[in-house]
């Protein structure tokens, strides 16, 4: 009785098209551009890219949900983390805290998934200096009166708070040099589409 040998071939995963070491990027910007909108379209587009989820003391804004946009923990907590040694960067901005769990990004780099982090500028440092081969990219507004525009839109803040943030973004904008690379948030889908074009150029 003749055997049948079947040979199965491996369907393509997303995976595949990563060829090298993958490394860490970062999404980084001024407050109000619209880096968590951007993260949010790259969730939802492009799954095989993992997006950290930062912890922050903040309260939640309506709309955001645990786990998802953010970590929300006690200020108690967020110093343990410090302390622990838990976090890769953290950041006081606008009066609350913010932080990267270390072991997650950790696990997936080691796994090989491209991962991605969507931080402030004080964060954003501090990656380079803990980790000078990652890939910083600068979300850019498309022009300041646009910016200033997103940020009075809001309605979150109080006057002070608001004019805390705009004195800040003025900061932020000025780093751009910094960065490795740069794009124009005038478009969410475009500007998810091409943050993901980098992120896999940096994967290859």
């Amino acid at each position: 009785m003749a055997l049948l040998t079947l040979r199965l071939r491996r369907l393509p995963t997303a995976r595949d098209r990563f060829t090298g070491v993958p490394r860490l990027s970062v999404l980084s910007g001024p407050s109000g551009v619209g880096k968590g909108t951007v993260v949010g379209k790259v969730r939802s587009l492009y799954p095989h890219i993992w997006v950290s989820v930062s912890c922050t003391t903040r309260a939640p804004r309506p709309g955001e949900r645990e786990g998802v946009e953010y970590r929300f923990v006690s200020s108690d907590r967020f110093r343990a983390m410090v302390a622990g040694g838990e976090l890769l960067e953290h950041a006081e901005y606008a009066g609350n805290r913010y932080g990267t769990p270390r072991a997650p990004v950790e696990e997936h780099l080691s796994a090989g998934d491209p991962a991605l982090l969507e931080i402030e500028l004080q964060g954003a440092r501090q990656v380079r200096r803990a980790m000078p081969e990652a890939f910083l990219v600068f979300l850019a507004p498309p022009s300041w009166a646009e910016l200033e525009r997103r940020l009075t839109g809001r309605g979150t803040e109080d006057p002070v708070q608001l004019a805390s943030r705009l004195a800040q973004a003025k900061v932020e904008l000025a780093a751009e040099h910094e960065f490795d690379a740069v794009i124009v948030n005038d478009d969410v889908e475009r500007a998810a589409a091409e943050l993901v074009r980098l992120i896999e150029a940096e994967c290859r």
